[in-house]
C-alpha cells in the first residue's frame, strides 16, 4: 500500500494534465468586410538575423484575405541579409510592405521592444499587430484576429498557435519547456479574464493591440527593459483596467522558434528564470527557483534513477514497484502532452533525457542571473527586487 501512496503526487499531475490543463476557444471565422470599411492594420515584425525565416514569415503575412494591411519589418541590425531578404519579398495584398533600417540600440533598451517601438513610430493603422519572424500565418488569420478582438471588446488579443518541430531535440525538449508553463497558466483564457495583473501572460508570436490602447500604455517604451516584454505587456495592459484577451488559431498560426539544441538551449536560457520569476510576488522570488528546481528533479529524474538501481539489485520489492509505477505514470503524461504538441508520443518515453536538459537549461539560466546573451547582444538586466 505505501508504494501506492507514495504515487499519487505523480497521479494527481497526470490528472491534472488531463482534466485541468486547457487550451483557450478557437477565433472566431472572418467577417466579410469591404475595405473601405476595414481598419487598417500595421503588422510589425522585429527581426535580427532571421535570413532562415523572415521570407517565409513574409509571403504568408503578404497574402492575407484582410482587405486593408500594411506589413512593416525592422531589420535590428541583422549581419545573415534578412533586411535584403525581406526587400525581395513582393508586398502582395498588402498596402505597401516597409523594410525599416533598425538604429542604434539606446542604453537602457534590450533590442526586441526597441525593435517593436521603431515600427509602431511608422505605422499608419488603427491596429497594430507584433508578430515573430519565426512565425506563418494562414490567409484569414489576421481578419479572424480582428473579428476576434471585436467580438471580445479586447485592448490586446494574444494567440495561441502551434508549435512546429522537426528535429528530434525540438520534439523532446520543446514539451518540457511547455508543460512547465503549463503548469503555471494552466488556463490562459481563464487567466486572462480574471482581474488581477500578476498572473496575466500573453504570446508574444502574435499581438493584436488596438493603437490607442497600445499608445495610452506607453507602448514598448514601458517595457524597454523586459527580457519577456509578452508577458510584460499583458501585466501592464490588466493592471491599467484595459482588456486582455487570449484565443487560439492552431490550424491558421504556427511557429518554429529553434532548430537545434544549442538554439533551444540558448534561447530558452535568456528567460525561463527571469521571466518565469516577473509573475511571482517579490516576497515569493528567492524561494521559487530553487522549489521549481528541486520539484523537476524530484519528479523526472529521481525516479528513472531509483528505477535502475532497483532493477541491479538496490532496494527491495517496495521500492521497485514505487520507482517502476511512478515511472510508467510519468511516460503516459508525457506521451499524452508530447502528443497534444503535435510530436509523436513514443517520445515520451525518454522523458528522462528530455527533463535532464530542461534541467540544465533552467540551471543556466538561475546561474546567468541578470546577466544575457541573446543573438550576439549581451544585457545586465536591473534586479528584479526593483521590478513590481
Amino acid at each position: 500500500m505505501t508504494p501506492l501512496l507514495l504515487m499519487l503526487p505523480w497521479l494527481g499531475l497526470l490528472g491534472f494534465v488531463l482534466f485541468v490543463v486547457s487550451e483557450p476557444s478557437e477565433l472566431p471565422a472572418a467577417r466579410s468586410l469591404e475595405e473601405g470599411n476595414a481598419p487598417l492594420v500595421s503588422v510589425i515584425v522585429p527581426a535580427r538575423n532571421e535570413s532562415l525565416n523572415i521570407a517565409t514569415c513574409l509571403a504568408s503575412l503578404t497574402r492575407s484575405s484582410y482587405p486593408a494591411f500594411e506589413v512593416i519589418v525592422v531589420d535590428d541590425g541583422s549581419s545573415d541579409g534578412t533586411g535584403r531578404i525581406a526587400r525581395g519579398i513582393a508586398p502582395g495584398r498588402a498596402r505597401r510592405l516597409v523594410v525599416v533600417d533598425g538604429e542604434e540600440l539606446p542604453p537602457g533598451w534590450l533590442g526586441k521592444p526597441w525593435a517593436c517601438w521603431q515600427g509602431a513610430r511608422e505605422a499608419r493603422g488603427d491596429f497594430l499587430l507584433f508578430t515573430d519572424a519565426d512565425t506563418t500565418h494562414g490567409e484569414t488569420l489576421l481578419a479572424r484576429a480582428v473579428a476576434g478582438l471585436d467580438e471580445e471588446g479586447a485592448d490586446l488579443l494574444s494567440l495561441m498557435g502551434r508549435q512546429l518541430m522537426a528535429t528530434f531535440w525540438e520534439k523532446l525538449v520543446q514539451p518540457q519547456v511547455f508543460l512547465t508553463m503549463a503548469c503555471r497558466y494552466p488556463r490562459f483564457e481563464v487567466i486572462a479574464r480574471r482581474p488581477g495583473w500578476r498572473h496575466a501572460i500573453a504570446n508574444g508570436q502574435f499581438m493584436l493591440f488596438r493603437r490607442e490602447a497600445y499608445e495610452s500604455l506607453g507602448g514598448h517604451q514601458a517595457v524597454r527593459d523586459e527580457i519577456a516584454e509578452d508577458l510584460a505587456l499583458a501585466q501592464l495592459v490588466k493592471r491599467e483596467g484595459r482588456t486582455l484577451r487570449i484565443r487560439r488559431a492552431h490550424a491558421d498560426l504556427a511557429t518554429r522558434m529553434y532548430r537545434s539544441l544549442p538554439h533551444l538551449i540558448e534561447g530558452w536560457s535568456k528567460n525561463i528564470v527571469m521571466g518565469g520569476l516577473q509573475s511571482f510576488p517579490p516576497r515569493l522570488r528567492p524561494l521559487m527557483a530553487p522549489l521549481a528546481l528541486g520539484v523537476g528533479v524530484g519528479l523526472w529524474l529521481i525516479p528513472p534513477l531509483v528505477l535502475f538501481l532497483a532493477l541491479v539489485g538496490v532496494g527491495g520489492t517496495g521500492t521497485l514497484v514505487w520507482s517502476a509505477g511512478v515511472c510508467a505514470l510519468s511516460v503516459l503524461l508525457w506521451a499524452h502532452f508530447t502528443r497534444r504538441m503535435g510530436a509523436p508520443s513514443g517520445y515520451g518515453l525518454l522523458y528522462p533525457l528530455g527533463a535532464l536538459v530542461g534541467v540544465y537549461i533552467f540551471v543556466r539560466s538561475w546561474t546567468r542571473g541578470r546577466h544575457v546573451v541573446w543573438k550576439d547582444r549581451s544585457y545586465d538586466l536591473r534586479p528584479l527586487s526593483d521590478r513590481v
